[in-house]
């Protein structure tokens, strides 16, 4: 199953914590008895804010962990004036479509997705997990 795609240079620790030092106050982490089990990586570009992942680990899923980490992150956002956020969700997550839809999040079928990298370093993909 392909649910989130994470990128060799966007998704490395220099590359998050690239991020986290431009959004510091809009992503969180879940712990269970001193255990990572859930996060969620949001910022937002001064307009719009974004959700670019979120996960609990599949053995702590149904416990409202990512719900909680979604309405910290979009209190976050609000805190910092953002009026909208926005996600993308993969079209073979079936999972994570029924979550973000069963939360009052919309599709929007009239917007295209496009991307262009534009670093001539080599940026593959981690892994899909």
């Amino acid at each position: 199953m392909r649910n989130m795609g994470l990128r060799s240079l966007d998704d490395s620790r220099e590359g998050i914590s690239r991020f986290l030092s431009r959004n510091p106050n809009t992503s969180f982490a879940a712990y269970e008895n001193g255990k990572l089990v859930g996060a969620i990586l949001s910022g937002h570009d001064g307009r719009r804010g974004y959700i670019y992942h979120t996960v609990a680990l599949p053995e702590y899923r149904s416990r409202g962990i990512a719900s909680d980490l979604v309405n910290k992150a979009v209190e976050a956002l609000q805190n910092g004036g953002i009026t909208r956020v926005c996600l993308n969700v993969m079209e073979t997550n079936e999972l994570g479509k029924k979550f973000w839809s069963s939360r009052g999040w919309e599709k929007k079928d009239f917007l295209g997705f496009y991307s262009k990298a534009i670093s001539d370093k080599e940026n593959l993909p981690l892994f899909m997990v």
